[in-house]
């Protein structure tokens, strides 16, 4: 599904996109010493996440839906920084049995926290009309067009945020 997202997003010639797949990040569960805001992270594996986060302006998280949230793994990653995050756009694609949507809820509450722009278009992905056997994903062509609205989104808050990511 992050294959689709990026494939979609990479044809733009507006902007440059990167997928970070959380399997190409060793992260354990939270494991540093002080919060994520005190921004004193210690263990190698958080700095270079603090890295990879700080050099973007703006995000498409995909997530599933799990027991009325996101994956643990997600939320893991996410945890373990602060300001790499801060003033920054995201749009969310989510997929489960109700489209992922309670997964992009929580999501929301979270990015606020954050201090990140959520953007309201998103894609929700049905398990039983966009996969075939619930495994094989076939989105709906109409996918496509909600996934251009949400990059259009976050693209746009994403200058427009620019500002306040300077100071």
């Amino acid at each position: 599904m992050g294959q689709w997202v990026y494939d979609v997003a990479a044809q733009r010639t507006d902007v440059q996109f990167e997928l970070v797949d959380l399997l190409d990040y060793k992260l354990p569960h939270l494991d540093e010493v002080y919060p994520p805001s005190m921004g004193q992270y210690q263990q190698p594996h958080t700095l270079e996440w603090a890295n990879k986060i700080a050099s973007f302006d703006g995000f498409v998280m995909v997530t599933p839906g799990y027991n009325h949230s996101t994956s643990g793994a997600l939320k893991n990653a996410i945890d373990f920084l602060y300001s790499e995050w801060n003033n920054k756009a995201v749009g969310f694609v989510s997929y489960g049995s109700v489209g992922g949507a309670r997964a992009v809820e929580h999501l929301r509450l979270i990015a606020g926290e954050l201090q990140m722009a959520d953007v309201r278009s998103q894609v929700a992905l049905s398990l039983f009309t966009d996969f075939e056997n619930f495994s094989v994903f076939k989105p709906n062509d109409f996918q496509r067009d909600a996934l251009h609205a949400t990059l259009d989104q976050v693209v746009a808050w994403s200058e427009a945020l620019a500002p306040l990511r300077g100071k």
